[in-house]
């Protein structure tokens, strides 16, 4: 059977199975992950080989020189939090960047790769957590469908031969990144096949040698050696310093769930404040004006206060959970104009991510993100090692004042938000979305849907969607709606004040890439992916 015959997205409707499901934004990392529950293995290993195969056959959106950040949910009901986010290297000052003649991080190239890649530090602390759980299989088995997807080659998505031309300009003279994306100096065409020997070949070292190697062993070596040469300020000792921590996550209470979402350096606080707030707003129905209204509305009451508070979590002025309180959320329902749109726009971020989640019959699940922050991150790719660098450093500021100074040994700001939820009548959701501004929107549009209304989960992220500022690749701030929006609510919209204009495809990018998992009660489980990605959901 030719490896590839099964790739192409099979649509959005759920998937049930009696044993366990993933769900990916790329067909091949889900298939990763059947794989392994197949095998007996639990949803973290399945989400481990996923999350290794997406970041070989998903360059574009992340990488093995990105961050991650796990919601990891036992039998028992206790959520873990795992913050694999890499701090800025030693040499990373702000007089550095001075003195090499800029005002502002370069989002581009060696100078742009300032931050320790954290991801891989967060799978080593993954895999001890599934072991913990009854997790038996090893880690050459984990990796090895990656392994032989960078060695034998995948078929370029078309966003990532989209997202090539479209950024050529950008990266083509980035060193590293025209050998190994780029096909005789033009980008590859969706569906050629693309390798990445060096990828294929650091990977197999982190099977045999252990996970710890990407930072102390020969890999971390050669990695940190690469990056000296090409002039980044990340050192040898920055990567042999780094470990991922285990935090407690956010929490939240509603009417109808409870929630749990990542703490800061993420915009966790985000994605459960605009849920907080909807949640006392008294909206009856799905899809009409007072639902997206007041979304939209609960979202610029959330950023106000994210941009305000979220930072490094060691360095954190104010403890977000005070916003999560019912007094909390009441007083920022009660400033929203139900008729009318807030004043707006206000500075926004943007990202590429990859979320992917997985659940199950024993209880477990998994809500798990992991990015190289913009397409291609850096562009920076080690010669020695194929690992692709990640630019979250660009969203440091030179000002010393900021909420989020460049400091070396700080955590940038991440847009990155797991997140999960708790039905009244017991169904355990894992969900998540990429698209920088829009995640915790999409967040907020998908679990008001399907655990507010009732709407099918499938359905529930596959419905027009709407996003107010800028996500990847973007640089727009008004409200975005795609072309299958109800035109009565976005006339409605516009008379309320709204800034708006229309996507005009029915599945947009924009949009970004939603999907969840359900644990029902008596076992059995479910998942979903949204069309709008290469992605589906993958059920035994």
């Amino acid at each position: 059977m030719d490896r590839f015959a099964a790739y192409e997205s099979r649509g959005h409707e759920s998937r049930f199975g009696g044993r366990g499901v993933i769900a990916a934004p790329h067909r091949l990392a889900a298939l990763a992950g059947r794989s392994v529950l197949e095998e007996g293995g639990n949803a973290v290993e399945a989400m481990l080989a996923a999350a290794a195969t997406i970041a070989v056959v998903y360059p574009h959106m992340n990488q093995l020189g990105g961050d991650g950040f796990w919601l990891i949910r036992g039998p028992s009901g206790r959520v873990a939090y795992i913050e694999a986010a890499g701090p800025a290297g030693a040499k990373a000052t702000r007089a550095f960047y001075r003195d090499a003649g800029h005002d502002a991080v370069p989002t581009r190239g060696p100078l742009a790769a300032l931050t320790v890649p954290g991801q891989v530090g967060g799978w080593m602390l993954a895999a001890q957590m599934a072991k913990g759980l009854g997790g038996r299989l090893p880690l050459k088995r984990l990796l090895e469908d990656a392994i032989g997807h960078a060695r034998a080659g995948y078929p370029v998505s078309a966003s990532q031969a989209r997202l090539t031309a479209e950024k050529l300009g950008e990266l083509k003279d980035v060193p590293g990144f025209a050998e190994v994306y780029l096909a005789d100096g033009k980008p590859p065409e969706a569906g050629t096949v693309q390798r990445a020997e060096r990828l294929g070949d650091t990977l197999e070292q982190l099977a045999g040698a252990g996970l710890a190697d990407y930072y102390r062993g020969d890999v971390g070596r050669e990695l940190a050696a690469d990056l000296e040469r090409a002039g980044s300020p990340v050192t040898r000792a920055d990567l042999e310093s780094f470990s991922a921590v285990e935090r407690k996550p956010l929490a939240a209470t509603l009417r109808g769930m409870k929630l749990w979402g990542s703490p800061p350096p993420t915009q966790g606080l985000a994605s459960l404040m605009i849920l907080g707030v909807f949640d006392r707003l008294g909206v009856a129905e799905p899809e009409g004006f007072a639902h997206i209204h007041g979304l939209v509305e609960a979202t610029k009451r959330a950023f106000l206060v994210r941009d305000r508070v979220v930072t490094d979590y060691e360095r954190l002025a104010t403890d977000p959970a005070s916003f999560l309180t019912a007094e909390a959320l009441g007083r920022e329902a009660a400033a929203i104009d139900a008729r009318r749109a807030a004043p707006w726009p206000h500075k926004a971020a943007h990202g590429d991510t990859v979320w992917l989640g997985a659940t199950d019959a024993s209880g477990i699940s998994v809500s798990y993100i992991q990015s190289i922050y913009w397409e291609f991150g850096s562009g920076l790719v080690s010669p020695s090692t194929g690992i692709l660098m990640q630019n979250r450093g660009a969203s440091f500021s030179l000002d010393p004042k900021a909420v989020n100074p460049l400091e070396p040994g700080r955590r940038p700001f991440h847009t990155l938000n797991p997140c999960m939820a708790e039905l009244p009548d017991g169904r355990f959701i894992a969900f998540g979305c990429m698209g920088g501004e829009g995640q915790p929107q999409t967040n907020a549009a998908v679990m008001s849907r399907y655990g507010m209304f009732g709407v099918p989960l499938g359905e529930a992220v596959a419905r027009p969607r709407w996003l107010l500022g800028r996500t990847w690749g973007d640089d727009t701030v008004e409200l975005r709606v795609e072309g299958s929006f109800d035109s009565r609510v976005a006339d409605d919209l516009l008379r309320a004040g709204h800034a708006l204009s229309v996507v005009p495809e029915a599945y947009s990018d924009t949009m970004g890439h939603a999907g969840a998992v359900v644990l029902h009660p008596k076992g059995s489980v479910e998942g979903t992916h949204d069309p709008r990605s290469n992605g589906d959901a993958e059920a035994v």
